[in-house]
C-alpha cells in the first residue's frame, strides 16, 4: 500500500509540492496522512480546504492504481524522497521531487556525478568541446547527467555511451514516451548504459513549463554543472542558475566574443557564476578529485547501427574505411550533387550513425 499512497500523494489536485511536504513534515509518514480524518487535517497549519478535500475524497486513488500497474508492467523503479536509494544530492535541495520514476542501471548515488548542458543549436565548436571532454572523462569514474534535448544534451549522452560512461537523461514528461522522438534510439541505448529519470507520471506530455522544472533535477543530481555552449538566454543558463542556488559548482567553456552561442558561457564566467574550464584536468582541480590509477584500456563501445538505406550504407562504408573525411572528398568519391549528400549526412547524424566535426569533416560512429 505504501507505494500506492506515495503515487497518490503526488497526483492529488490541490496538493502541490509545498503542501505535500508540509503534510509529510506534520504527519511523519505518507501512511499517516491517509489515516487522518477531515477534522485532524483541519488542525494542520497552512493546509487549505482544497487539499483537505482531495485527501478525504480519495478521488485520486483510481489514477494512482493505474500508474502503479503501469510502472510494474514496465519495470519502472520509484524513488521516494525518504528511501535510501533516492539521490542524496537531490534530497538536499529544498524543492526536490517527492517521487521519481526511473529506468536504468546507473547508480544515482555514484561518487562522481556531473551535468553537461548547452544550447540546442550546437555549433562545430561546441560539438568538438563535448567530444574532447567525454574522451577525457572515460577513465575518471564519472557519471554524466543531461536532458536528452537537441544539441549539446544529446551529444553528451551519445558520446558518453560510446566511451562506456554511464549517462542519465532527465525527462520533462512521463516514461511512456521519448521527446524528441528522434532521440528514441539513443534513449534505448542509455537504458543499458545509464538510465532515464523523471518526476512526471505516465501520460504527462512534454509541455513547455515542464522543462525549467526538469532542469532543477539535472542540477540537483550533480556535484557540478558544466555548460559547454550556450546563448545569452536558454535552458542551459537556467540550469546553471539553479545549480548556483543549490551552492553547487558551475563550469563553462569560454568561446569567441562574437559567437552568439558562446555568449551565455562568457557571461557566466564574466559574472563569476561559473568557473572557466578548458578540459577534464580543470574539472579535477576544481573539485579536488584524484585521477584514478590507470586501468587496462578498454575499447569504445560499438553501438548497433540502425538500418541504413542503400545510399546511407555507401557513405557509412566510405567513412569506415577512411576514419573521417571532408565533405568535398565525399562528394568526389560519390559523384553526387551536394544537395543529395547534405540531406543524407543530416539524416545519418540525426540517427547517430555519424558526427560532424569542425571544418565540414564527417566521422562514422
Amino acid at each position: 500500500m505504501n507505494k500506492l499512497q506515495q503515487i497518490a500523494l503526488t497526483k492529488m489536485r490541490g496538493v502541490g509540492h509545498k503542501t505535500a511536504r508540509s503534510l509529510l513534515a506534520h504527519c511523519g509518514t505518507v501512511e499517516h496522512i491517509f489515516d487522518m480524518n477531515e477534522k485532524e487535517l483541519l488542525e494542520i497549519p497552512h493546509i487549505k480546504p482544497p487539499a483537505i478535500h482531495a485527501i478525504v475524497s480519495r478521488s485520486y486513488m483510481e489514477d494512482a492504481e493505474k500508474e502503479l500497474a503501469f510502472i510494474e508492467k514496465h519495470n519502472i523503479e520509484t524513488l521516494w524522497i525518504e528511501d535510501t536509494n533516492y539521490p542524496w544530492r537531490l534530497r538536499q535541495c529544498e524543492d526536490a521531487p517527492l517521487l521519481l520514476y526511473y529506468r536504468g542501471n546507473a547508480n544515482l548515488n555514484a561518487s562522481r556525478m556531473i551535468s553537461v548542458v548547452g544550447t540546442r543549436n550546437a555549433t562545430d565548436y561546441g560539438k568538438r568541446l563535448c567530444q574532447e571532454l567525454m574522451t577525457e572523462l572515460q577513465d575518471l569514474h564519472i557519471q554524466v547527467v543531461s536532458g536528452l534535448a537537441y544539441g549539446i544534451d544529446v551529444q553528451a549522452h551519445r558520446l558518453a555511451v560510446m566511451q562506456g560512461i554511464p549517462t542519465i537523461g532527465v525527462l520533462g514528461h512521463g516514461l511512456d514516451r521519448i521527446y524528441p522522438a528522434a532521440h528514441r534510439d539513443i534513449a534505448s541505448r542509455m537504458l543499458a548504459h545509464g538510465g532515464l529519470l523523471t518526476e512526471y507520471p505516465s501520460g504527462t506530455r512534454p509541455d513547455k513549463l515542464n522543462f525549467p522544472a526538469r532542469n532543477r533535477i539535472i542540477a540537483g543530481l550533480s556535484d557540478v554543472t558544466i555548460v559547454v555552449e550556450a546563448a545569452q538566454k536558454g535552458g542551459a543558463l537556467i540550469t546553471a542558475e539553479i545549480a548556483n542556488s543549490y551552492n553547487r559548482d558551475v563550469c563553462a567553456f569560454p568561446g569567441g566574443v562574437h559567437q552568439p552561442y558562446s555568449a551565455g558561457c562568457n557571461y557566466l564566467i564574466k559574472t563569476n557564476r561559473a568557473h572557466l574550464i578548458r578540459h577534464a584536468d580543470d574539472l579535477l582541480y576544481l573539485l579536488g578529485w584524484d585521477r584514478p590509477a590507470p586501468s587496462v584500456k578498454h575499447q569504445q563501445l560499438q553501438l548497433p547501427i540502425p538500418a541504413l538505406t542503400k545510399d546511407e550504407q555507401r557513405v557509412y562504408d566510405i567513412l569506415q574505411e577512411n576514419d573521417q573525411l571532408h565533405i568535398d572528398v565525399l562528394l568526389e568519391l560519390l559523384s553526387w550533387p551536394m544537395s543529395k549528400l547534405a540531406i543524407i549526412l543530416l539524416e545519418m547524424e540525426m540517427n547517430n550513425v555519424l558526427i560532424s566535426l569542425p571544418g565540414k569533416i564527417y566521422k562514422s560512429l
